[in-house]
């Protein structure tokens, strides 16, 4: 049959995971950092994803497509609570859960971790893109989450780089622009690149992917993924 579905125009997803956390029919999932329609027949066309998503990446289309089977969402939503996941529905980086931690052992006369930040401010939105301490640096680019996630943050990925912070997900911008002129305008040695497992970390990685590519310049790039109880992947 015809009928009006949305259609998602991958090259301005950003991967934010917003409208997959909207879709209360599960029809649309996060694939390789990139929202994706994953069933026709649990889309019902009513376009609840379509004012969530910041780039203007989902809309509607006129198309042959499966007919909306309200009971194969009802029985998808029943697999994904067999699965534990009763609580939740839409992107995995929204998903509640609770990390369990073995308790250590108290160390005496502990000397205070010391930062490893080496200059201000550190949010993408707020940075300037010719402040000087970008000439010669090694930039880090890393997700919000990663240095709460991570406990040896500041020694493992900070020490010795200018940082760089956002999340596409809660600024709800294509960080690449801006990125690409920092790259461009500076002499930058090496980038590196601090995202979480969650879908919606996607956009900061193709983010800063793109920026790379759009300043026609090569510089050494690598892209750590951290999971959301810590550990490198």
């Amino acid at each position: 049959m015809v009928r009006r579905i949305i259609q998602i125009d991958k090259e301005k997803c950003n991967g934010c995971g917003l409208c997959a956390a909207a879709c209360h029919e599960g029809a649309i999932g996060m694939v390789n950092g990139k929202a994706e329609l994953m069933r026709d027949d649990y889309c019902d066309g009513l376009g609840d994803c379509l004012p969530t998503c910041p780039t203007g990446a989902i809309t509607f289309v006129e198309r042959e497509a499966a007919a909306y089977d309200e009971a194969a969402v009802e029985l998808n939503k029943k697999k994904a609570e067999a699965k534990g996941h009763a609580s939740f529905s839409g992107c995995p980086g929204s998903r509640a859960m609770q990390i369990e931690r073995t308790a250590e052992t108290k160390k005496t006369a502990e000397a205070p971790v010391q930062s490893q930040l080496r200059q201000w401010p550190v949010q993408i939105k707020l940075v300037s893109v010719k402040a000087p301490y970008f000439e010669q640096a090694d930039l880090l680019i890393a997700a919000d989450c990663s240095a709460y996630a991570y406990g040896d943050f500041h020694q493992k990925f900070l020490k010795g780089k200018v940082v760089l912070v956002g999340c596409p997900k809660l600024d709800q911008v294509d960080y690449s622009e801006k990125l690409t002129e920092i790259i461009k305008n500076n002499a930058i040695q090496s980038i590196t690149v601090v995202r979480m497992e969650v879908p919606c970390c996607g956009g900061l990685e193709h983010a800063a992917l793109r920026a790379l590519e759009d300043s026609g310049k090569e510089i050494p790039c690598d892209v750590v993924t951290i999971s959301v109880d810590g550990n490198i992947l």
